[in-house]
């Protein structure tokens, strides 16, 4: 991936990371994200760096889904 295409992908996780904290009223575990300084507006800053924050949203969010999704029972049937 070039860095033009992770500098847009990080910035598409952290607009979907903002708007599921608004949508569904929960707080998302940024504190990775955080300690690494980066924004996808620092352009300056290496492609290692920025694909360093987007693993760290991604993760921060799917932890926050998977905690946050009821599961619900299926019942085995045949037909």
């Amino acid at each position: 991936m070039k860095k033009q295409e992770l500098i847009h992908l990080h910035g598409l996780l952290a607009e979907v990371g903002t708007d599921f904290e608004k949508r569904e009223g929960v707080s998302i575990d940024f504190s990775e994200y955080e300690s690494l300084g980066i924004r996808p507006t620092s352009i300056h800053q290496s492609k290692t760096d920025h694909k360093a924050a987007v693993f760290a949203l991604a993760k921060g969010i799917t932890q926050t889904v998977t905690s946050t999704q009821e599961v619900e029972a299926v019942a085995a049937q045949a037909d």
